[in-house]
């Protein structure tokens, strides 16, 4: 009898050695062949998960996504009796990849950033992450407005927006060494903290 593969499983793994390899080489060093040794799967496993190069990488971004959207969910779960406001800072803090531990990931976002420029299909798995995150974040400053008296109300699209452009911003000044993660997270949240001003 056949083994049984878990193709969903398979196909994390798989993601997850792009990952590896892209964090250290870019994505310009991630080929077929070393995402196979790197998962410890044959070529031939590769290929039937996915059946081209882009096709991984589209995957990879989307499981990427996924992990960070997981994050943010798990961060939010931890603390469930928090204003919107506060939810919003957790949110904004854990997108923006600014902790150590998120380094790698930071690193690997970053290029499939760069890689979206010249890449339709992962410009528009990008884009699908981003308005995602987009309308969670609409929602959270929507709900932390309703609290405040501004003389001015709040767009929460385009706090949502400005906050992500910001939080991406935060990570690559990060990276190359211009902002330390403190500073870069003091940054952030004197953003937040004049919204509600």
């Amino acid at each position: 009898m056949p083994r049984q593969v878990d193709h969903v499983s398979r196909r994390r793994l798989i993601a997850e050695a792009v990952c590896r390899l892209a964090d250290e080489r870019g994505l310009e060093g991630v080929t077929l062949r070393d995402v196979a040794a790197r998962a410890q799967v044959s070529m031939g496993a590769v290929q039937r998960c996915f059946r081209t190069k882009e096709e991984m990488l589209v995957f990879t971004l989307g499981h990427i996504g996924e992990l960070i959207s997981e994050r943010v969910q798990a961060r939010l779960v931890r603390s469930p009796a928090q204003s919107a406001g506060t939810a919003l800072g957790h949110a904004a803090t854990e997108v923006s990849l600014l902790r150590e531990e998120h380094r790698a990931e930071a690193r690997v976002w970053l290029a499939f950033v760069a890689q979206a420029a010249v890449s339709e299909a992962l410009a528009t798995t990008l884009k699908a992450n981003y308005a995602t995150l987009q309308k969670a974040f609409a929602h959270l400053v929507s709900a932390a407005a309703e609290g405040t008296d501004r003389a001015v109300p709040l767009d929460p699209q385009r706090e949502a927006r400005t906050l992500l452009a910001l939080a991406d911003g935060l990570t690559t000044h990060v990276l190359i060494g211009h902002l330390t993660p403190q500073e870069a997270h003091d940054v952030l949240h004197a953003h937040l903290a004049g919204l509600w001003e």
